[in-house]
């Protein structure tokens, strides 16, 4: 009977433990553990100059307003929206050469490693296994007002 007892506590305690490890993975969103946890609340009005090129698809920008985390964000605007694209590596801890940026209006590029990702969809091409951190926002075609967040 004692046996049976501790059999199924130990199983239980497996059990546990396995979920733990399996939902403190999935809270990392596919970034290193070191990666900066910020406040992105971001709104761009589209008739702005700076933000004017977001209205052709394929285009992009760099975003370095308050509340955009800690180095910025790159927005791209895709054929069903747009992409948000947080700036820091997604799987390197932050350094000096580690903010990522557009290459050739084609990529987005880390200059530490030189991984590189697909700018319209954020699929890795080259040295990183996992996508740049995204974020969601709401877009108002009225009045070309883009809100970021997460």
């Amino acid at each position: 009977m004692k046996l049976k007892k501790i059999t199924f506590f130990f199983t239980l305690l497996l059990t546990f433990s396995l979920l733990t490890l399996n939902s403190s993975c999935s809270e990392r969103n596919d970034t290193v553990s070191c990666f900066p946890d910020s406040v992105i609340s971001v709104q761009l009005n589209l008739n702005l100059p700076s933000y004017y090129s977001l209205q052709t698809v394929g285009s992009w920008v760099y975003v370095n307003e308050v509340g955009s985390g800690t180095r910025g964000l790159i927005v791209v605007r895709i054929t069903s929206g747009f992409k948000v694209y947080d700036r820091n590596a997604p799987h390197l801890c932050p350094d000096a050469d580690t903010t990522l940026e557009v290459k050739n209006g084609t990529a987005v590029y880390c200059p530490k490693d030189k991984a590189e990702w697909i700018l319209i969809t954020g699929q890795p091409t080259a040295v990183a296994s996992v996508p740049p951190k995204t974020y969601a926002y709401s877009f108002d075609p009225n009045s070309n007002i883009l809100s970021i967040y997460n």
